[in-house]
């Protein structure tokens, strides 16, 4: 087995129990680690990773006993996030904290670890305060993400919500007007987006969902002049967050 990186930036579970409960309480899990020949309750295990579109890797006991180091790991291990997570609230104080109106990017079922490293890279260079992602079906901090990002991971805040349409409400709420980056919509350079802003950009190929959508203040689009209809999740970001930059500097 190849040295495996993912432990530079995490922790281990090792056992049925620790990571069904794991699994039930929507911690931030990187990958598991099954043996090959596991049989009974891993199978329940694999069905609500697959759900979660958590990634999976079948691998010889003897990889897993190496890493259990003398434990009972039961044919399974899980890699579980050490990123620290932040309430939404706290994003929000450190927009206050810096005197400016907050500036928040939500991303509603992103997947593509390298999308979501290259959104944190761009919102610390177009002065975001922070991120917000969905605890299911989307990727989460994990070192490939890390290192998309090339140090970003350090400096933009994330945060992790059971359901992004009930936190657009508590942002709008809290006075925060919310953009849906999506097809027929205004124009992102004709747009105001002075002020206290959230930005909604959707899954990689699926966009944003019906109801998040619905939650939303207004449309923003991005007008393309070629064949292909939308652009990459993370382009699409970078435009609208530089955007923002320029509509604040202006």
């Amino acid at each position: 087995m190849k040295e495996d990186k993912t432990a530079e930036n995490s922790s281990l579970l090792i056992g049925r129990n620790p990571v069904m409960e794991a699994l039930k309480n929507d911690r931030a899990i990187e990958k598991l680690l099954v043996g090959k020949d596991a049989e009974g309750s891993i199978k329940k295990i694999i069905g609500m990773a697959k759900d979660k579109k958590i990634p999976l890797q079948y691998v010889e006991k003897s990889a897993l006993d190496r890493l259990a180091d003398g434990g009972a790991h039961q044919g399974i291990v899980a890699y579980i996030s050490s990123y620290q997570y932040y309430e939404v609230e706290e994003l929000i104080q450190i927009a206050k904290e810096k005197g400016e109106d907050p500036f928040l990017i939500v991303l509603d079922g992103i997947e593509d670890p390298h999308n979501l490293g290259a959104i944190m890279r761009t919102a610390d260079g177009a002065g975001a305060h922070g991120i917000i992602i969905p605890k299911r079906r989307a990727v989460g901090i994990t070192e490939t993400v890390a290192k998309a990002a090339a140090g970003a991971v350090e400096y933009i805040p994330v945060a992790k919500v059971s359901n992004i349409a009930q936190t657009l409400d508590r942002l709008k709420d809290m006075g925060l007007w919310v953009a849906a980056c999506d097809m027929d919509g205004r124009e992102y350079d004709k747009a105001d987006l002075k002020g206290s802003l959230a930005i909604v950009v959707g899954a990689e190929g699926q966009g944003i969902s019906r109801l998040v959508k619905e939650k939303c203040d207004f449309i923003i689009s991005i007008p393309m002049a070629g064949k292909i209809s939308s652009l990459n999740a993370s382009n699409a970001a970078a435009i609208l967050m530089y955007e923002v930059r320029r509509q604040r500097k202006g």
